[in-house]
Parts: structure tokens; C-alpha cells; sequence
């Protein structure tokens, strides 16, 4: 099986843009846009844990979802445990015992990749930081419009959209560590999405790597 069949990849990305030092008092923050998404992520800590989050032999890490209006809903709770989830394994917490990492998200706009979008922001506010991390990360979204066709850029009509899949990957192995899927696919759209994802990914570090060295973060 070819997985850059033309009949199902399309080769549109996303424009990535990113703005270090968004707010004064974090430890690290980013305003990130992946296409016309934008979000605002902030670091703080390690920082001094309440009681009942203290952990004795690692860094404890909470995430604080916040949608562009109204109050977090069910969807923001589970993107919140996905970031957590990430932050806990790419950030060395175990260096950082008996504390909290504390991580907020702003949703300024959605226009489909939140999630890639929302995962990328934070992946940036860490290096800002300066925390100790293990390994860098970046997501990739991935849609499936109802014709079978595969790419980078939702569509302006969310009713042509069957799927999305978001695929977080890790800069060191270029290994999968989380993935979301939402909608109706195949197992062999799926596999043609992951390597896709993957692939796309390498543009994404780069992005990272060239937006370090133009803050002078490196």
C-alpha cells in the first residue's frame, strides 16, 4: 500500500506562527497560531504544591482549560487530561519532587486544529520556561473529508469533514505518544493519516527549533 497515494493526501499545510513572552508574569508562555487557530499556553513552576497535590517523588501537573467564552464544558476537561497527560510524560518531573507544574490554556480561535494547536502552544511555553524536559513534542491534525481525501487544512464546511485525527509525536524517536481521533474511518485511512502526521511533524519541530533560535531561547 502506498500511504502518499495522491487519491487520499493532500498536500496543504497549516501557516505556524508563534509569539514568546505573551504574558509577564509565567514562567513561560506562547501566543501560537496553527492556521487560523490561536492559543495562549502559560508555564508556572515548579512551584510550591497545596497539600493534597503533593507527590512525594515527582512534580505534580494540573491543566486549566479556559474556552474563548462561556464556562469549560465536556470537551475541555478531555483536553485538558490529554495535555496533562503529554506534559507528564515529556517534562522530567521526577527532577522536581514535591511540587506543582501548573498549565493554562486560552482558546483565542478555533478554526478546527484546537487540539494540534492547543498541544503545539504548550509544547512551546515548556522551552520558554526553561523546565527540564525529556523530549520535545508536536501534534498534527489530520481531517477526512467525505470523499476519502486526507489533509492538513479542515475545511471551510464542517459538514464535509467525516473525521479527525490528531497525532502527537516525540522529536527524539519520532515515536507516537498520544493520539485523538473523532468521526468514522478506516483502519487503512488511519495508518495513511499516522504517516502522514508523522511526516508533517518534522515540519513542525523545525518550526520549533527555527522560532528557539530567533528568540535566542537556544
Amino acid at each position: 500500500m502506498d500511504v502518499h497515494s495522491k487519491e487520499f493526501i493532500s498536500s496543504n499545510t497549516p501557516e505556524l506562527k508563534c509569539e514568546f513572552g505573551a504574558l509577564s508574569r509565567s514562567d513561560g508562555s506562547v501566543l501560537f497560531s496553527e492556521g487560523e487557530s490561536v492559543i495562549m499556553a502559560s508555564i508556572y513552576g515548579p512551584v510550591e504544591a497545596t497539600f493534597n497535590k503533593i507527590v512525594i517523588d515527582k512534580a505534580s501537573v494540573d491543566c486549566y482549560y479556559r474556552p474563548k467564552a462561556g464556562v469549560p464544558g465536556v470537551q475541555d476537561r478531555l483536553r485538558e487530561s490529554v495535555i496533562r497527560n503529554i506534559c507528564e510524560i515529556a517534562v522530567a518531573i521526577s527532577l522536581y519532587p514535591r511540587t506543582a507544574v501548573l498549565v493554562n490554556v486560552q482558546e483565542m480561535q478555533n478554526r478546527g486544529q484546537l487540539i494540534s494547536c492547543a498541544i503545539n502552544a504548550v509544547s512551546l511555553a515548556c522551552l520558554d520556561s526553561g523546565i527540564d524536559m525529556k523530549f520535545v513534542f508536536g501534534a498534527v491534525s489530520c481531517f477526512l473529508s467525505n470523499n476519502g481525501e486526507l489533509s492538513c487544512i479542515p475545511s471551510i464546511n464542517e459538514d464535509t469533514v467525516k473525521a479527525m485525527l490528531v497525532f502527537v509525536f516525540n522529536n527524539t524517536t519520532g515515536g507516537i505518544i498520544a493520539s485523538h481521533t473523532e468521526g468514522c474511518f478506516s483502519i487503512e485511512q488511519y495508518k495513511i493519516a499516522l504517516e502522514m502526521c508523522r511526516k508533517e511533524s518534522q515540519n513542525v519541530f523545525k518550526f520549533i527549533k527555527t522560532s528557539l533560535l530567533a528568540a535566542d531561547k537556544l
